[in-house]
């Protein structure tokens, strides 16, 4: 047993962690090596992912990955990192876990990361994947915000999306299990920056109160703001709590960057975050 897996049995106190556990976080780790062919079983088995004590509406645990503050230095800030929100976007899975790798290796403890690299398993992980979950819910468009409260959301997808049901928002805000856990993992976890990674637009995109310390450019990609939409990530964590919003959006959804732009993608990520943090 690692040393790693002895400290969660150790230390497990808001649910009993048994080797059960692990086989669950394998099984998980098999369906995404079936699935994408840039992520092994071996890439995803020797991370160590542990569940958060959430799953999917088809019951798939949703996995963290968490490099918390070392004790030979004092972090910078938080940072939340979460890939796969929709289904369809593969590669935005595949990266982040090419970026967990390289923290493996080069956690120095400048900031205490917390990454969930698929949110949207029921999505992702079937013959066919699809955007929305398995309800068939657009996930980014399902946060609680001042708009979405009183039906804008909805009233968005009617009218701008003409009820297009790639953009479905669900019924009301947080209706979805993938959206509570993300809502309860940014109340708990407190990050300073949020990092979603999507695709294919390719650009950066950043929500927050002021964007004025917006990237200009990360990696490869571009800065375009998009705005807000009613029930979005940017939207709620962005906008409503004040916490910026880093969006990538990668050039492919199933195609994945290069070695060399997957690097410079995260290079330049790091940069951005020790200037503004």
């Amino acid at each position: 047993m690692t040393r790693h897996r002895l400290a969660i049995l150790l230390g497990c106190a808001l649910f009993i962690c048994t080797s059960a556990t692990f086989a669950t976080v394998d099984a998980v780790c098999k369906k995404i090596s079936d699935k994408l062919a840039s992520v092994s079983f071996e890439e995803c088995s020797v991370l160590e992912m542990t569940a958060s004590g959430h799953s999917s509406v088809n019951g798939v645990p949703l996995l963290i990955k968490e490099y918390p503050p070392l004790k030979q230095r004092k972090s910078r800030g938080r940072i939340l990192l979460v890939g796969g929100t929709h289904g369809d976007e593969l590669a935005a899975i595949s990266i982040v876990f090419k970026w967990m790798h390289t923290l493996e290796k080069h956690h120095s403890g400048l900031f205490h990361w917390r990454i969930n690299p698929l949110m949207n398993p029921d999505g992702a992980l079937q013959r066919k994947h699809q955007r929305t979950n398995a309800n068939g819910v657009d996930l980014n468009r399902n946060f609680s915000t001042p708009d979405s409260q009183n039906g804008a959301a909805l009233d968005y997808w009617k009218v701008k999306t003409y009820g297009n049901k790639r953009r479905y928002p669900g019924p009301y805000p947080l209706s979805e299990p993938e959206t509570n856990w993300l809502h309860q993992e940014i109340e708990q976890f407190k990050p300073d920056v949020v990092i979603a990674v999507h695709a294919p637009y390719s650009l950066v995109d950043y929500d927050a109160p002021s964007r004025k310390n917006a990237p200009r450019r990360i990696g490869h990609l571009y800065k375009n703001l998009m705005g807000t939409y009613p029930g979005s990530l940017g939207n709620y964590a962005g906008i409503y709590l004040g916490v910026p919003v880093i969006t990538l959006e990668l050039p492919h959804a199933g195609i994945m960057p290069t070695r060399r732009q997957i690097s410079r993608l995260w290079t330049d990520l790091v940069r951005w975050l020790v200037r503004n943090i």
